[in-house]
């Protein structure tokens, strides 16, 4: 791949933790509210505040590391909060022409495509069987979409 270390860093890890986070709030909160209003609040709340809490994290963390220099701490931070934003924000789009459980549904197919691809182009990075790396992370998704989803109906039985 032909961009440096700290974007590549950066992209990668906004792009998947855009993923989880937002797919993880959107089905929690769907199952748990049935509210529309609550779910593209939360997805908004995520893309700011989570973007900024993830490219603050990355940047910490690539600070903690000696060899980093300060042209990779910044194209991290700044790659981190720019794919998270847009990421989680690209979920927001079915939610304005479907009704909620259907935007849900679209929105964990439009994630698990994105882990798909990630999880191809990292897999040629590393030379790396393609097949292991996509099951690994799509299952990994699939995890937090099961778990979200029995945490909301939890909430919603427990607090109604």
């Amino acid at each position: 791949m032909l961009i440096d270390k700290g974007t590549r860093t950066g992209l990668f890890f906004g792009a998947t933790s855009g993923v989880i986070t937002t797919l993880g709030l959107m089905v929690g909160l769907q199952s748990g509210t049935r509210s529309l209003a609550a779910v593209f609040g939360g997805v908004l709340v995520i893309a700011i505040s989570d973007s900024m809490s993830d490219a603050l994290g990355i940047h910490l963390a690539q600070e903690s590391d000696p060899e980093s220099t300060r042209a990779h701490i910044w194209a991290a931070t700044l790659w981190t909060f720019i794919s998270k934003f847009v990421v989680a924000i690209s979920f927001l789009l079915p939610l304005f022409w479907l009704p909620l459980d259907q935007a849900v549904i679209v929105g964990v197919v439009w994630g698990l495509a994105i882990v798909t691809a990630m999880s191809y182009f990292t897999a040629r990075l590393q030379q790396a069987p393609v097949w292991r790396a996509v099951g690994e992370h799509v299952a990994i998704a699939l995890l937090v979409v099961v778990l979200s989803h029995y945490v909301g109906a939890w909430v919603r039985a427990a607090f109604s």
